[in-house]
């Protein structure tokens, strides 16, 4: 990938940068490229899971498996509990 410096920026400016980034936890570098994306990636806007996936993970197809089949036992219901 290619790398660009950027120099004279204002101190506002780089303040709420640096703000914005310490706020999510990511790194300068991280919070500029989103910046940037944001504003010349053309197409659609991500969908609202992908977000929510860069902040809380996400599961493989194997993880989200295996999940499932362990709390399977805690689908079934207790016709006798019931009646």
């Amino acid at each position: 990938m290619s790398q660009i410096t950027l120099r004279g920026i204002e101190p506002e400016i780089e303040q709420k940068i640096r703000q914005l980034a310490e706020e999510r936890h990511q790194s300068l570098n991280f919070v500029l490229n989103e910046i940037i994306r944001q504003n010349f990636k053309k197409g659609k806007p991500k969908p609202a899971a992908d977000t929510l996936k860069s902040l809380a993970g996400g599961w493989t197809e194997q993880e989200a498996s295996n999940f499932l089949q362990a709390i399977e036992p805690c689908e079934q219901i207790d016709e006798e509990m019931w009646s």
